[in-house]
């Protein structure tokens, strides 16, 4: 299995609220070796956190909508139901962002945690990683709009019976990847998390 990278440059192309840096390498290659120069390009995001709320006695999800520059720039409705999430800060824990997020976006507190998955988001192009879990949440009310103002977050919350949202899978209503890993999380997860979470 290849293992070497050597990096020749690296330069910083934008450093804005998202971060593009340019790189020169060169990797080992499976025929052995090292390959030819290339360069690539690398979108830093750091590490985020992702959270299904779920209320196990209602049995119900509560879920998000809000505006998504990429899916407008994509062609597609920019309008995206999700779950909460949100970007880890230095000094916080992924633990504490799912907190923080839940209260700024869904306006309501998630009182348990339990880690589903972790994967990056796209590899081939950035470093954005995803730390998913499930928050327990009561359910009820969990209607309204939220958000940051000074973020300019406009986020419209809603609740569905978790069999309405598992539903979803494989339609247009689950149009973005983190959903729809979240989605399939709790279906693999759903009735362990009623049986944990019963109290």
């Amino acid at each position: 299995m290849p293992d070497q990278v050597k990096i020749l440059s690296r330069r910083r192309g934008f450093d804005g609220f998202n971060k593009l840096d340019v790189l020169q390498l060169q990797h080992e290659q499976f025929a052995g070796g090292m390959g030819p120069p290339i360069e690539r390009e690398v979108l830093e995001r750091g590490q985020a956190v992702a959270v299904i709320p779920y209320d196990p006695q209602a049995d119900r999800v509560v879920l998000i909508q809000q505006f998504r520059i990429g899916a407008l720039a994509a062609g597609r409705p920019p309008w995206m139901t999700e779950v909460v999430a949100g970007r880890i800060d230095p000094g916080e824990t992924a633990a504490d962002v799912a907190h923080r997020e839940a209260m700024e976006e869904i306006g309501r507190p998630v009182d348990r945690l339990e880690l589903l998955a972790g994967y990056m988001v796209n590899p081939a192009c950035t470093t954005e990683s995803i730390t998913l879990f499930a928050g327990r949440v009561d359910s009820r009310g969990a209607e309204g709009v939220f958000g940051l103002t000074h973020e300019g977050e406009d986020i419209r919350v809603f609740s569905v019976p978790a069999d309405e949202a598992l539903g979803w899978i494989g339609t247009d209503r689950v149009s973005n990847a983190t959903f729809l890993i979240a989605l399939q999380s709790l279906a693999l997860n759903r009735e362990r998390l009623r049986r944990i979470w019963r109290d």
